[in-house]
């Protein structure tokens, strides 16, 4: 097993390891980055005054805007020459959020990706298919690169030209798939279009993250590709992928602590939440050289457990998150998640994977979901019941009366990468 020491280490020695990093990364970011300088300045406060773990509420937060106001390079705690690499958002929505690496950074990433693969289930005798994307986007090269340092074959497909994906899993007999969860559903789509049978291949395990996914949505991929679907959770601005991993009990998501402090706070009012109660995650890297970050406000709403899992394993795990602040809809005054619709969606037989949540205007009662009926139903059964099934399972759940939408097989555009589930319109009215 990867780095077994570290991934079983005891609670107190996960807790010691932590309060040292963390007072070397304080002064770290307080002696080299202007920000957090003047931050702490503003505060009137030290590095020297964080003594405890507790004291780490005293720290000012982190958030997004900060490495908008500071690009590209105002954030780095190390001379340019040091960094060995960049990656970067898209920006299609303004200026790109870009993260940099030095050499010990990737080398740190690199074990705890492959710390990812070893607590799934994948060993170095696995074939890994990774068909995230390559480039700035930290996908690809996270999971490529943290399945070499496992020592396992890697195939590196990336995204796209899905009829050699399918044929690379059956000729290489591919035994680990990394892709997002969105484009597991496509793949299982184009299994049956091309009539291959599951069965076919020698896919065990499926490594998924970029986008959140609902407990629905992994039985069906599980049932459908006879494999384990392993969650795995990251970030850009945190490496990467490789942040948490679920292990084989799929009981809630494994943060790697000793290289990242995880709180979850009031979202509103930026108060510490008590273990156990659901709030927004803020991360404190440990050890990261370029770029970083403290108290870093991520937006994903989740519950942090520090019980030991049934695994051995004490690291604290994130159960399963349910979706993110700021993807939130609010319609109708009801506080709705996109993957609360994906759940209840997923588990109707008649309907396909694919679904659509449009927002068109601002009135009360304006919830459009359009989602496809599963194939070999299309035709097959009345319509308005089934949609009158699909209305009150969703109102049962959200307290809220959508407008369903039936669409034929294949009408709903595919995608390669993250899923775009909500078409929000409303901003235009």
């Amino acid at each position: 097993m990867f780095q077994e020491k570290e991934q079983f280490m005891a609670k107190d020695e996960i807790r010691a390891l932590q309060l040292e990093k963390i007072q070397k990364q304080i002064k770290h970011a307080y002696d080299n980055v202007e920000l957090y300088r003047k931050k702490f300045d503003k505060i009137g406060l030290k590095p020297e005054d964080i003594k405890t773990l507790e004291d780490i509420a005293k720290v000012p937060f982190t958030v997004k805007d900060d490495l908008r106001d500071h690009y590209p390079y105002g954030i780095l705690a190390v001379p340019l020459e040091n960094v060995h690499r960049l990656h970067a958002s898209s920006g299609t929505t303004g200026i790109p959020t870009v993260v940099s690496y030095t050499e010990n950074d990737l080398n740190t990433w690199s074990n705890l990706m492959a710390r990812c693969y070893s607590c799934a289930g994948v060993t170095p005798e696995d074939i890994v298919q990774n068909a995230y994307g390559y480039g700035l986007f930290t996908g690809g090269l996270g999971f490529h690169m943290g399945a070499e340092r496992l020592g396992t074959m890697v195939i590196p497909t990336a995204t796209g030209n899905t009829k050699r994906q399918i044929r690379m899993m059956k000729d290489m007999k591919s035994s680990v798939i990394c892709c997002t969860p969105s484009y597991a559903l496509y793949l299982i789509e184009a299994l049956k279009e091309e009539g291959v049978d599951p069965s076919e291949l020698s896919i065990k395990i499926g490594m998924f993250g970029a986008e959140p996914w609902s407990d629905e949505t992994r039985k069906h991929i599980e049932k459908a590709l006879g494999i384990k679907a392993q969650d795995l959770y990251g970030m850009s601005e945190l490496y990467g992928p490789g942040v948490a991993v679920e292990c084989p009990e799929q009981n809630g998501l494994h943060i790697w602590s000793d290289e990242f402090y995880v709180e979850t706070i009031d979202t509103d009012t930026g108060e510490v939440l008590p273990p156990g109660e659901k709030g927004e995650i803020v991360f404190t890297m440990l050890s990261r050289e370029a770029m970083p970050l403290l108290r870093y406000r991520t937006k994903d709403l989740a519950v942090i457990n520090w019980e030991k899992c049934t695994c051995g394993r004490s690291h604290p795990r994130i159960m399963r998150i349910k979706g993110r602040s700021d993807d939130m809809l609010i319609v109708g005054g009801v506080n709705v998640f996109p993957s609360q619709i994906e759940d209840i969606l997923v588990g109707i037989e008649e309907l396909g994977e694919q679904f659509q949540i449009v927002l068109e205007t601002t009135k009360l009662d304006n919830l459009h979901v359009q989602v496809e009926v599963a194939p070999q139903f299309w035709g097959k059964l009345d319509l308005k019941e089934l949609a009158q099934k699909v209305s009150t399972q969703l109102q049962e759940s959200l307290t809220l009366r959508a407008r369903i939408e039936l669409l034929e097989p294949g009408t709903i555009p595919r995608t390669q990468g993250k899923a775009k589930r909500v078409i929000d319109n409303r901003k235009k009215i």
